[in-house]
């Protein structure tokens, strides 16, 4: 019995994967797919694909270094095939380029994630934003540092606990929504959350920011500069703060 027709939108997610992975021909991405998702490839099926799912059907183990060479797909590139065929990712869509950075580099600067689904936008909920953009914002500097996908969080054992993972190394995060539950966890790890709900374009909000650093910061951020013994913010309210 032949395989269903792939529609035209599939057709194309699955062309943008191949381009991805190196050394792949469309038949074999197409083979590999069907063996993991089944015969018939559409969105509903391509939404269920996950970076483990991905290394079984290329026939690989599950630990694989991002820097390894060879035959092996690194999890990096296999991240980005999943947010592919998910439609995450189209042709044309374009996302910031970050700019190199070692710690140390910016100091008495503030490091910052920025909840997004697409390009430059604070335009994401926590639970289920795309990527965390980090910022490392001085009084002098603005510099995007990182992208970081989400994408693991499909085989997490714990969907938030992924999340929180990912940012921890930040000050802060912008997004537009949070629940309660994630914003305890983020609150313990030392992350001050900051909900914006209408969103906004993350590099004028880090202009804003700058601002504040440079002008008198209000007391949840003097503290997070280190104004009281270097501490990070401690037993403030878990209620995130409305920017605007």
């Amino acid at each position: 019995m032949n395989a269903p027709p792939i529609s035209e939108e599939v057709a194309v997610r699955i062309g943008l994967a191949t381009k991805a992975l190196p050394g792949k021909s469309i038949t074999e991405v197409i083979e590999a797919l069907q063996g993991s998702l089944g015969e018939t490839l559409d969105k509903d099926a391509l939404s269920k694909i996950t970076v483990k799912k991905l290394k079984k059907a290329f026939g690989q183990p599950e630990s694989v270094d991002d820097k390894q060479t060879g035959d092996l797909i690194p999890t990096a590139t296999l991240k980005e095939v999943a947010e592919i065929l998910w439609g995450e990712k189209t042709e044309g869509s374009s996302l910031p380029t970050p700019e190199p950075y070692q710690d140390g580099d910016m100091p008495k600067s503030v490091r910052i994630a920025i909840a997004s689904n697409s390009g430059t936008k604070l335009d994401g909920h926590f639970g289920s934003c795309k990527r965390f953009l980090i910022y490392q914002v001085s009084k002098e500097v603005i510099k995007l540092i990182d992208l970081r996908s989400t994408a693991g969080d499909k085989e997490a054992e714990d969907k938030s606990d992924f999340r929180v993972d990912l940012i921890e190394d930040c000050d802060i995060l912008y997004l537009v929504s949070i629940g309660g539950p994630p914003a305890a966890k983020v609150i313990q790890r030392g992350v001050y959350p900051i909900k914006i709900f209408e969103g906004g374009d993350a590099p004028e909000l880090m202009e804003e920011f700058q601002q504040k650093l440079n002008n008198s910061p209000p007391p949840w951020l003097a503290k997070i500069l280190g104004a009281e013994q270097g501490k990070h913010l401690k037993n403030y309210s878990e209620e995130t703060i409305n920017a605007r």
